[in-house]
This record gives structure tokens, sequence and C-alpha cells, in this order.
């Protein structure tokens, strides 16, 4: 059986850290290779920057406030030679440094202090966004050959399978904690979900969010479907309450 978080050639998913913060890397280290994945990590965003251009790794988590090079810069000169998924480590509150990174290319963010089961659940759901073989996961280890069925919704459609969007046949890229609020608003059309419904959907119980956070991913996620769609307004606000989705 190959083991849990390995590539077709049976070695183990390799995740680089970089953070000038050691006591996170070592923490983080330590938590992924206790879910099979392989680590490496950097200190420096410069020597990150030659050895992951030499060997990219499956998926990068790059610190955002960094010396020398930060991670946007970092993320921006590694695109050039690789499109390898990447996520940033943000400080909290600062929505503006999270916008950035998104319009950067990262695939998602979260927020500094933040839970590890968060963050090795979002490396699972971007690898099987890209394409990345997991032959160790529960459901082939189980022999269980099923995926999430793909959800439609008038002109949406969604494959959870591996985090994609699509509105009207034209693709939306969605970071994971978006399609997660989204999944949870079109799986029932019509049905107002409030905020803490929708947190409970995107973040594991030991991860504390505010309403501004639930309200800021919504914002985002219609700046990118408008940009597909400059009439899409499927989703919506009832104020007080929460947001449904409505069929388009």
């Amino acid at each position: 059986m190959a083991p849990e978080n390995s590539t077709p050639g049976n070695q183990p998913q390799t995740i680089a850290l970089v953070d000038d913060d050691r006591n996170i890397l070592t923490s983080v280290s330590i938590a992924l290779q206790a879910e099979g994945f392989a680590t490496r990590v950097y200190s420096d965003s410069v020597a990150a920057l030659r050895a992951l251009s030499e060997n990219p790794p499956d998926l990068a988590v790059l610190d955002i406030k960094m010396p020398q090079m930060d991670g946007m810069e970092l993320l921006r000169r590694l695109r050039e030679n690789s499109d390898m998924p990447a996520i940033f480590l943000t400080s909290k509150d600062e929505e503006q440094d999270e916008a950035a990174g998104l319009a950067q290319g990262a695939d998602d963010y979260i927020a500094k202090p933040f839970s590890q089961q968060l963050l090795v659940a979002r490396i699972r759901a971007i690898l099987r966004r890209s394409g990345s073989s997991q032959p160790g996961s529960a459901s082939s280890a189980n022999g269980d050959k099923s995926a999430p069925a793909r959800l439609t919704r008038g002109r949406l459609a969604m494959d959870p399978e591996r985090h994609m969007v699509e509105w009207d046949g034209r693709a939306v890229n969605l970071t994971v904690t978006e399609f997660l609020i989204l999944e949870a608003l079109a799986s029932r059309p019509g049905i107002i979900k409030s905020r803490n419904q929708l947190m409970d959907a995107a973040y594991p119980d030991d991860v504390f969010v505010d309403d501004r956070t639930v309200d800021s991913h919504i914002k985002r996620m219609r700046r990118k479907f408008r940009a597909v769609d400059p009439d899409f307004l499927a989703i919506e606000t009832l104020y007080g309450a929460g947001y449904s989705y409505t069929d388009g």
C-alpha cells in the first residue's frame, strides 16, 4: 500500500515552509511529517528562492512578512518558472495583505495565529485541486473509489474533488475557504445561512474567526464572479440574517 500523501512513485508529497520564525517552522514541520508529508524548511527567503527554483516542492507555505524578500515577491519570482500551489501566512486582520497575496497568485491564505489542523486541511484540499495524487488518502486506502458528486446549480458548476468552479462554463478561481463557503450556500439554494453556519463550514471547530472574515470572503467571491459575469447576483445578502444562494 502506498504511504499517506504519496505521489505515484510512492514518494511522500513535499511541502516547503518559508518563515523567519523558527518556532513556526519547527512546529509546523513536525505536524506535517506526522501527517505523512515530507518537509523542507527555510528561514531565509533568498536561500528559499534558490532552492525552490532548482527543485520545486508539491506546495509551498510562505510567510508574507519576511526580511530581505517578502513572501509575495518570493512567490512572484518562483512563479516565473513554476506553477506550484502556494499558501500565504498573513498577520491577523491584514485584509490588504490577503487581497494582495491572492492577486499575486496564492491559492489560499491563513492568518496568524493559525490552527495546524486548518493548515493541514487546506494543504490537502489544494493538492487535490491541483491534481496531485494521494494514494494513501482515506478513500483509496479503504478501496472506496467514489468521489464527491459534482454540484450543478443553474450556471454554477462545482467539482468538490478538485475544488474547481465554473460559472456559465467559465473558470472562477476560488481559494479553498471561498470554495467551502460557496459549497455550503449552493448545496441548499434559497436557504439563508448565518455567518456562524458558514464559518462552521469553512473552519475547524478550534479556529476562531469573526463575522468580518466571512463578509470579506463573500465580497471577494462576488468580485471574482463579476469578473466573468458583470451581472452576477447569485449570492444574496439578508441583512442581519446571513447569505443565500439563488440559482442563476
